[in-house]
């Protein structure tokens, strides 16, 4: 399974369509670990990209902080899953979090 995290400043970027990077964090669920991550560099923002781009990369699920309605209806139409309301921390500390089962997930704090 691969998680893909949108980074800035090396942490979980609170504003999904304008991160620096992606994290890609490649996981086994059964086994509750996390087994290789990437630093890849986001493409540039325009609506629609991210689905296809991160489809192409194999992600199955995106965490995280706030997303639009349009887009999580692109990325479900792509068959990957979204968690809105993650905290602001390092990748690796929300993937440990989510394979425990603790990933404290809140609002959605996008607005559109």
């Amino acid at each position: 399974m691969r998680i893909a995290i949108p980074i800035a400043a090396d942490r979980l970027a609170m504003h999904f369509g304008h991160c620096e990077t992606f994290a890609l964090i490649d996981i086994d669920p059964e086994a509750k670990e996390i087994l290789n991550k990437e630093s890849v560099i986001a493409p540039n923002h325009y609506p629609g990209v991210l689905p296809d781009w991160l489809a192409s990369r194999g992600v199955n699920l995106v965490i995280a902080g706030g997303m639009g309605s349009r887009a999580r209806g692109l990325f479900i139409n792509k068959e990957i899953d979204v968690l809105v309301g993650a905290p602001v921390e390092e990748p690796e500390v929300i993937v440990k979090a989510y394979l425990e089962g603790t990933l404290d997930t809140g609002e959605n704090v996008c607005d559109h």
